[in-house]
């Protein structure tokens, strides 16, 4: 319980910590009775261990310290939390997750050990989650990308007739999907056939994701978005160190195998809606061989059905 605690306060600083750094949430536990809580709130505030830590006091020593992720080991805009965790006398750490920053990377968790604190790592799906974007940025140098897709029951992407295939309700996710993305992607065949905004409308967005188009242009005359004609490992590339860690490609099929073919498709969420559109494509084009997918859920919005799915767990 206390680690889902820690996941818990760790939520409190989304929105505020910047895309450089994770959520992480810890808290400190002495007989049974929480004595210290903390979470990350932003650039220039203490790290989670820290805030627990002062708050917890000489009730620290031989205490158990309950953390989303791994306790750093590096000197960055504060102190290795390591040291601290040690400095305070804490017995016992339960890590939700190890880091994935090479400058951290198990490092922590060593400096911990040999200081003759107890260390167990739960290898939480829930902690993964909770920073899959950052995770993936961090350690793969790329976007986070997450493809979305609707398509009818019998595996179509388009009705005849129909400008939509899934319901109001999927539509509605979409867009807070987009205002949840660092940015937004379609391929130029979409763009012709669509001329897609890509902007996230009607919801909460604190600012609009950039919009862009994968392939050959030239982009359609007032088009607004941004062109990216690269070979899509430097594309991806680049976008990472400009601040992008979360990507959200929304079609078409061909983007879509282009992609998966070449290992970027972390995750899967295919709107189903209960409809039979008996022509048109598939969600992703011919794949040379099968993916296999993991971590399968499925939860009703409105009168679809929302499948997720990972490709590359984070």
């Amino acid at each position: 319980m206390s680690l889902e605690r820690a996941l818990e306060l760790a939520e409190r600083g989304r929105g505020a910590v910047d895309y450089t750094h994770p959520l992480v949430g810890a808290v400190v536990v002495r007989d049974g009775e929480v004595v210290g809580e903390g979470w990350y709130a932003g650039r220039g505030t203490p790290h989670a261990e820290v805030v627990a830590l002062r708050a917890a006091g000489e009730r620290a020593r031989g205490a158990t310290l309950y953390v989303t992720l791994e306790p750093c080991s590096h000197r960055g805009d504060t102190p290795p939390c390591a040291d601290a965790v040690v400095e305070a006398g804490i017995a016992r750490v339960v890590a939700g997750v190890g880091d994935p920053n090479p400058k951290v990377d198990g490092k922590g968790f060593e400096r911990l050990r040999a200081a003759g604190v107890d260390v167990e790592v739960v290898d939480s799906w829930e902690a993964r989650v909770q920073n899959e974007t950052w995770r993936v940025w961090i350690s793969r140098g790329r976007p986070f990308v997450t493809y979305k897709v609707a398509m009818t029951l019998d595996g179509r992407v388009t009705v005849p007739g129909s400008r939509w295939v899934s319901g109001e309700e999927s539509r509605r996710r979409v867009h807070e999907l987009r205002a949840a993305s660092d940015a937004v992607a379609v391929g130029m065949g979409t763009v012709r056939a669509d001329k897609p905004l890509l902007t996230a409308r009607d919801v909460d967005v604190g600012r609009q994701p950039r919009r862009l188009a994968f392939g050959r242009g030239p982009l359609p005359e007032g088009s607004e978005l941004e062109l990216r004609s690269g070979e899509l490992a430097r594309e991806l590339a680049t976008l990472a160190e400009e601040g992008v860690r979360s990507l959200l490609l929304e079609g078409g099929p061909t983007l879509a195998a282009s992609f998966l073919a070449a290992g970027f498709v972390d995750k899967l969420l295919v709107f189903v809606a209960p409809r039979l559109s008996g022509e048109g494509p598939g969600p992703v084009a011919a794949l040379h061989e099968p993916i296999e997918l993991r971590r399968l859920s499925c939860e009703r919005v409105g009168d679809d059905l929302l499948l997720t799915a990972y490709v590359n767990e984070p």
